[in-house]
């Protein structure tokens, strides 16, 4: 045998391995999916909105049918987005949080309507001052969970938002000053107030049950059995980009500074980095649908997406958006990031996770609606990529 059929037959051999673990990994090895209307879709958007970079990551009946990346992860180097691109994806990490606790719930280690704080609390008088101020011994892990703590919104006033307080405070001195010094404003349980701060809590009710750090713990118990090995807790500076992640742009009308913010205390509300495949493999299995095995039992899928009846809420669960079609969704907002993941009735989920954003217009609305109406239409055929 000549050296170069033998030069060839060893290069087809490296090759067939290399394409092997990608489907062991359940990965899409390229950008080769084409659906002329997603595609045309995700651009237009991108022009509209000036977005440099995105990543899309599409599933039917549990299989992954598309994945995609469009534009630029770091528009300097002109490094290109890809199906595994990592992106910060904001309030998307509340599903995650919401997940882990009803796991635990499910597993008899916490209820639902379980005190917070107290002597009787699950993270007792760790925090604060106690004896605490009347209400805060009433939260329960409900009311964390469907953002009806009684306060600490995100929308309390500018700037008033607890996980948004002097990016150099620990989490446990942000914990205590919240504690301490902002009051609630109405008791728990009567009005949906969305609350970052209640998600940062249950990070810590997680951490108190488990004895394990919130995210070595979620990793553990939710996404090293699918098989995702990529999500972690982000940096909050650019030196701290992860391997594969993208740069994150500012603009003048949704935040000019993508990396003042203290994101790794954001961790259980708003901190995980994700890329558009491993966020909708997760979905598969908390879905509901009878396609994949979900992580969670039947009655606590159903219990997940249990709207609250506090006042002014219409549609947040337990750590879902949720309508009366029942399809469940999340956004994720951040100066520099613009996230959506959509559980539809149908049997699609869909993730679009973007490296800007923009306040106010339509932005959100546009990401939210962008994929809705093309997965509806039966004349698009759907084939699998190499997925799950």
């Amino acid at each position: 045998m000549d050296m170069n059929k033998r030069i060839f037959i060893a290069t087809l051999a490296l090759l067939t391995l290399v394409c092997t673990n990608h489907l062991a990994l359940g990965m899409p090895r390229t950008d080769t999916s084409y659906i002329k209307e997603v595609d045309e879709a995700v651009g237009r958007f991108m022009a509209e909105y000036g977005v440099p970079g995105a990543a899309v990551a599409i599933t039917k009946d549990g299989k992954l049918v598309y994945a995609k990346g469009y534009g630029y992860a770091d528009t300097l180097r002109k490094e290109k987005v890809h199906p595994g691109s990592l992106f910060r994806i904001a309030s998307i990490s509340k599903p995650i949080t919401a997940t882990t606790i009803m796991k635990l719930v499910e597993e008899g280690k916490l209820s639902l309507d379980q005190r917070v704080f107290g002597p009787e609390g699950v993270l007792g008088t760790r925090y604060g001052t106690a004896p605490y101020k009347q209400p805060i011994p009433d939260i329960t892990i409900r009311h964390l969970l469907q953002h009806t703590s009684g306060g600490w919104g995100n929308a309390r006033s500018r700037g008033r938002d607890p996980m948004f307080l002097d990016a150099t405070w620990s989490m446990d001195k942000l914990i205590d000053y919240t504690l301490d010094s902002i009051p609630l404003d109405q008791a728990p349980g009567e009005r949906y107030v969305y609350s970052n701060f209640g998600y940062c809590l249950l990070g810590r009710v997680i951490e108190a049950v488990s004895m394990q750090p919130y995210e070595e713990y979620v990793k553990k118990t939710i996404l090293l059995p699918l098989g995702i090995t990529d999500m972690r807790i982000g940096g909050n500076t650019l030196d701290m980009r992860l391997e594969n992640e993208v740069v994150y742009y500012g603009r003048k009308s949704g935040g000019l500074h993508p990396y003042i913010y203290n994101i790794t205390r954001m961790d259980a509300h708003g901190g995980w980095v994700a890329s558009a495949v491993d966020l909708v493999r997760l979905l598969v299995h908390v879905d509901g649908f009878a396609t994949k095995k979900d992580i969670l039992s039947a009655s606590s899928v159903r219990q997940m997406a249990e709207v609250s009846t506090a006042a002014d809420n219409t549609t947040y669960a337990h750590g879902w958006r949720v309508d009366e079609e029942n399809n469940w969704w999340h956004s994720g907002s951040l100066p520099g990031t613009g996230t959506h993941l959509s559980r539809r009735a149908n049997g699609f989920n869909w993730t679009v996770l973007t490296n800007t954003r923009l306040s106010g217009g339509s932005f959100f609305a546009d990401l939210e609606s962008l994929l809705n109406d093309i997965i509806a239409d039966p004349a698009i055929v759907w084939t699998d990529t190499d997925g799950f």
